[in-house]
């Protein structure tokens, strides 16, 4: 029955769906998979008859109400629902309400369908178990916390140790050119090093701000992204509600969003004026990104979004974008964020 009714899901869910691995007939008392076909196959023989039992039911009320004004008129009168009719004139009201309820009836079936499927799906699809789903997610967020926490640490290690160094060394470069006079042969290799120091340096400092941008630090999630705002080549409008601190890697990971989603607007997007709404509930970090350009995003066209998106399911967020031909687009991020 199982092996059937997966057959018969793929009739309106184009998804595939994952069947047990026979073991024998023994291991079939012992999976889970195997038990959750027995409750779809209970859930099969009771709820869904009397569903659309009571669905025809109301499918034969409504034809009654139809072909009232030509039930009506002889020498029985008809009731319908709890009306008498005694004339084909006073049945044309209920047949007018019952042709009006024929789209809903057809509404209702979808419902109907999209119910069953969707029980079926969560009992008939044979994925790992519960216990299994949330280790992965509680190791995911183990690696990503430990990730964070060696990344502040390397952003320390090279601001503290490796940054004041190269800054001490193009001094004494730059002491050392003053003291060698212009025509000395060492005076250009010399000049040269100096230069290649404060290359680095700034190179170095700007490795340190891409580990945490220090705009987070100093302003907050919202003077952040106002300052990105400030610093795009379109005009950038910033509506922020953020009444509570957040955890350091929601705000990270929302900076982020807003910096590509804005780059990828100035980029690609051809717009004339972009909107950035921060949003804080109870539970999660709402990060919408929207813009009046030509729309037509496709992540599979380029990388961007998809590394957007894996930074975003980093996070245990998720990423949705909305982006039709002509526009407009919005990037839409949710980010849990518990006290």
């Amino acid at each position: 029955v199982a092996a059937f009714e997966r057959w018969r899901l793929g009739l309106v869910d184009d998804r595939p769906v994952a069947g047990p691995r026979w073991r024998g007939p023994l291991a079939r008392y012992t999976e889970g998979a195997a038990w959750r076909e027995v409750a779809y196959i209970a859930w099969l023989g009771t709820v869904v008859p009397l569903a659309y039992g009571t669905f025809a039911l109301l499918v034969l009320l409504d034809l009654a109400l139809v072909a009232g004004p030509w039930l009506a008129g002889g020498q029985e009168r008809i009731v319908l629902v709890r009306v008498t009719i005694d004339s084909p004139a006073e049945a044309v009201p209920w047949a007018v309400a019952g042709v009006l309820a024929a789209p809903a009836l057809l509404y209702l079936a979808g419902l109907l369908v999209a119910g069953q499927a969707a029980v079926a799906r969560w009992l008939l699809d044979a994925t790992p178990d519960g216990t299994a789903l949330r280790e992965v997610t509680r190791s995911r967020a183990r690696l990503v916390s430990a990730y964070e926490a060696e990344r502040r640490r390397i952003e320390r290690d090279v601001h503290d140790g490796a940054q004041p160094r190269l800054t001490g060394l193009t001094l004494q470069l730059g002491l050392a050119r003053l003291d060698v006079p212009a025509d000395s042969p060492a005076a250009r290799p010399l000049a040269v090093a100096h230069e290649q120091a404060k290359e680095l340096m700034v190179l170095l400092r700007g490795i340190v701000q891409g580990i945490r941008p220090p705009q987070l630090t100093e302003l907050g999630l919202a003077g952040a992204v106002g300052e990105l705002a400030a610093r795009s080549v379109v005009p950038v409008s910033v509506r922020a509600d953020l009444p509570r601190p957040m955890p350091e890697l929601v705000e990270t990971t929302a900076w982020y969003v807003v910096s590509e989603a804005l780059g990828n607007v100035a980029r690609h997007a051809g717009a004339t004026r972009a909107e950035v709404r921060l949003t804080q509930g109870d539970r999660r970090l709402v990060v919408e990104v929207e813009d009046d350009g030509r729309g037509g995003a496709d992540p599979d066209r380029g990388t961007g979004l998809t590394g957007l998106a894996d930074r975003v399911a980093a996070a245990d967020g998720r990423l949705l974008l909305a982006s039709p031909a002509g526009g407009p687009t919005l990037v839409r991020v949710e980010l849990p964020c518990r006290p």
